[in-house]
């Protein structure tokens, strides 16, 4: 199979060498991920558009390649194509023919066609040759410049000429790295998830900054998320995760401040944290998942007393968004089912939070905390690698055991999102097989039969590996994960 990759429009209208350079970090990324993939795909091409190349006859690892290039950022159009070499119009018909007149029958038609080099005809000259080609040699019901039922779509770059199955959307954005790097506050609810997707898709190198308010669970919950939007968007770069240990902070706040001024001031501590780590870590901006008016601590008033503790920059991709739109767009990018299921532990702990809070009540208010736990939780602070979230510094988690091979009765359980079931089922012959996507393992485990072994299974073994590792941490030893 053979991909046509057209970049976002925005790259193309850059100076010849800032977009040079953007072309040549997607092709970069492009190479990096298919690499772990089947060293078979090969990426080519520069400046207009790139190539990707599959094996022939491998029709699992093609729909992988086009699920990848999909949800790559800097994409804007993934074309399957079939490659001829262009000798005369004539040829080129027949070969177009060949593909579309099935699709053609009793359906009206357009041909339209993107020419680059030095030809003796021009564009319309080749819409209109191979359309009365197509015209002949099927059964259509004639050709609509205007509102066609299919439209016929050709390219001719010098002497190559491009058959197109179809067009299919990119992501858009800018190659993931090309745009510096952030550290984003995620809870792993769903205004945090969708902010650091925005920045991943803008080419943002995206980390990952959780304050840990709700224990372990949270905790697990937390670096679920973050991981599928690493490894769905973002994994051509490796990224940080890092977990602060914020109980005593927030215990700190309910003792020694105001209801009203709570969140306020839970919000500042959390940004003076976030600095400081962004700072170690040569990060420069800081994201955050909030939007304006959405609840008592985002008002501008409020923003601005909280954007006041910290030297770095503070992006807020949401500030504008409807709840209802941030919510359809977690479902789009799949964060939405278990972002669901975390509470938002930040949000609760205010009966009357002030929607305009005043400077020096709030300093007043922060005069009388234990800025020592602030600082012992920054001590505290956990960074990993997102593709090593299973492993802490403190050694909480348990390695659990890893099978190449399935033993006799275990029970193969595929915890990938739904979405990547569907493009590559998991076939194991004589091995019973469940589906439990991993958003909902934690509470349908524990209605399993504890007498079997059961050895979860995902593409990369990282969430596997997560999920099998906090089960046994729970006491389940009948676990395992399935790494063939």
């Amino acid at each position: 199979m053979l991909y046509l990759i057209r970049f976002f429009p925005e790259i193309t209208i850059k100076t010849k060498p800032v977009r040079h350079r953007l072309i040549q970090i997607l092709r970069r990324n492009l190479i990096t991920m298919f690499r772990r993939l089947d060293a078979g795909v090969k990426v080519t091409g520069d400046w207009d558009m790139l190539e990707v190349h599959t094996p022939d006859g491998d029709d699992s690892l093609s729909r992988e390649v086009l699920d990848i290039l999909l949800r790559t950022p800097g994409i804007g159009l993934v074309m399957p194509v079939q490659k001829h070499s262009f000798t005369t119009l004539d040829e080129a018909g027949q070969a177009v023919l060949a593909v579309w007149k099935d699709e053609l029958k009793g359906r009206t038609f357009v041909v339209r066609c993107k020419r680059q080099g030095h030809h003796p005809f021009n564009s319309v000259d080749v819409e209109r040759h191979i359309g009365a080609i197509l015209l002949a040699g099927s059964e259509s019901a004639g050709v609509s410049l205007k509102n066609p039922d299919v439209t016929v779509r050709v390219e001719l770059r010098y002497n190559d000429f491009y058959v197109v199955d179809r067009q299919l959307k990119g992501l858009g954005g800018y190659p993931m790295g090309s745009q510096g790097e952030v550290l984003s506050l995620i809870s792993g609810g769903f205004d945090s998830a969708v902010a650091s997707y925005q920045c991943s898709r803008r080419g943002v190198r995206t980390h990952f900054l959780f304050f840990n308010l709700g224990g372990r669970e949270h905790e697990v919950a937390v670096k679920e998320v973050a991981l599928y939007l690493w490894m769905k968007f973002g994994s051509s770069h490796r990224v940080k995760f890092v977990s602060v240990p914020f109980e005593g902070v927030l215990q700190n706040i309910l003792q020694a401040v105001d209801s009203g001024y709570m969140g306020v001031v839970l919000k500042r501590q959390m940004l003076r944290a976030a600095d400081r780590i962004a700072g170690k870590l040569g990060i420069e901006a800081l994201v955050t998942g909030e939007s304006v008016a959405q609840v008592a601590s985002q008002t501008l008033p409020n923003l601005r007393l909280i954007d006041e503790v910290c030297e770095a920059l503070v992006l807020r991709p949401l500030i504008v968004s409807d709840k209802q739109d941030i919510i359809d767009l977690a479902r789009s990018i799949g964060t939405e089912s278990f972002s669901a299921c975390i509470p938002e532990y930040c949000g609760v702990i205010s009966v009357k939070p002030t929607t305009h809070a005043k400077r020096d009540r709030v300093l007043e208010a922060e005069s009388g905390l234990d800025m020592s736990l602030l600082e012992k939780a920054i001590e505290d602070a956990e960074i990993q690698m997102i593709d090593r979230v299973v492993e802490v510094v403190d050694h909480r988690d348990v390695e659990p055991p890893i099978h190449k091979t399935v033993p006799p009765q275990a029970i193969v359980i595929d915890i990938r999102h739904p979405d990547e079931q569907v493009i590559k089922p998991l076939m194991l012959p004589e091995v019973e097989v469940r589906s439990i996507p991993f958003f909902q393992l934690g509470s349908q485990f524990t209605t399993l039969d504890p007498s079997r072994t059961y050895l979860l299974y995902c593409d990369k073994g990282m969430m596997s590996r997560l999920h099998a590792s906090h089960l046994q941490d729970a006491g389940h030893t009948n676990v395992a994960v399935y790494r063939p």
